[in-house]
C-alpha cells in the first residue's frame, strides 16, 4: 500500500523533472524560435528579476515571523512567495520559448564571476523545487519535524536562488540585444 508521503514524493519528483526537462529543452533550443512574438516578451526579464527580488524579501520576512512564532503570517508570506515563484517560472519559460539565449561577452573581466553565479544559480534552482514542494507539503500537513528538517536545506537554497537570480539579471541585462 502506498502512503500519502510516498505518493506526494512521487508527484513532487514528477513535477520537478517535468519543469527541469522544460527548462533544458528551452535552453538547448530543441524547439524552433517563433518568427513573431508579442511585444511584452521583452519586459519579462525585468519582471523576473522583480519577482525574484520580491521573493527574497518575502523569505526574509517569513523568517522574521516564524522566529516570533507567528505561524499564520509565516504561512501567508510563504504561500505568497510560492505563488510568485510559480509566476516567475511561467514568465521564465515564456521568455525562453521566444528569445534565444543571451551570451555574456567572453572578453568581459567579470565573466568568471558571472559564470560562477549563473552556474550555481542554475544547479540550485533545479535542486530547490522538490525541496520547497516537500517543505510546503509537510508544513501545510502539520508535519512540523519533517518540515523543519527540509527547511534547513530548502530555505537557504531558495533564498540564494532568489538573490542570485537578481544578480544574474543585473549582470546580463546590458547585453540583451532587443
Amino acid at each position: 500500500m502506498i502512503t500519502n508521503d510516498k505518493l506526494v514524493f512521487r508527484i513532487v519528483l514528477a513535477v520537478s523533472l517535468l519543469v527541469l526537462a522544460t527548462v533544458v529543452v528551452l535552453n538547448r533550443r530543441l524547439l524552433p524560435v517563433p518568427e513573431t512574438f508579442p511585444s511584452f516578451i521583452y519586459l519579462l526579464p525585468g519582471l523576473n528579476a522583480f519577482i525574484n527580488g520580491t521573493c527574497c524579501l518575502l523569505l526574509l520576512v517569513s523568517l522574521y515571523f516564524i522566529k516570533r512564532k507567528n505561524i499564520l503570517m509565516h504561512k501567508r508570506i510563504n504561500l505568497t512567495a510560492f505563488v510568485l515563484s510559480a509566476l516567475f517560472l511561467i514568465s521564465y519559460v515564456t521568455f525562453h520559448f521566444y528569445v534565444p539565449e543571451t551570451k555574456y561577452p567572453a572578453d568581459n573581466p567579470f565573466r568568471p564571476a558571472y559564470l560562477v553565479i549563473l552556474i550555481s544559480h542554475i544547479i540550485l534552482a533545479a535542486l530547490v523545487l522538490p525541496l520547497v514542494l516537500l517543505s510546503f507539503y509537510h508544513g501545510l500537513m502539520g508535519n512540523i519535524s519533517k518540515h523543519r528538517k527540509l527547511v534547513r536545506w530548502s530555505y537557504p537554497i531558495w533564498l540564494y536562488v532568489t538573490m542570485s537570480g537578481v544578480a544574474v539579471y543585473l549582470l546580463i541585462s546590458p547585453y540583451y540585444s532587443f
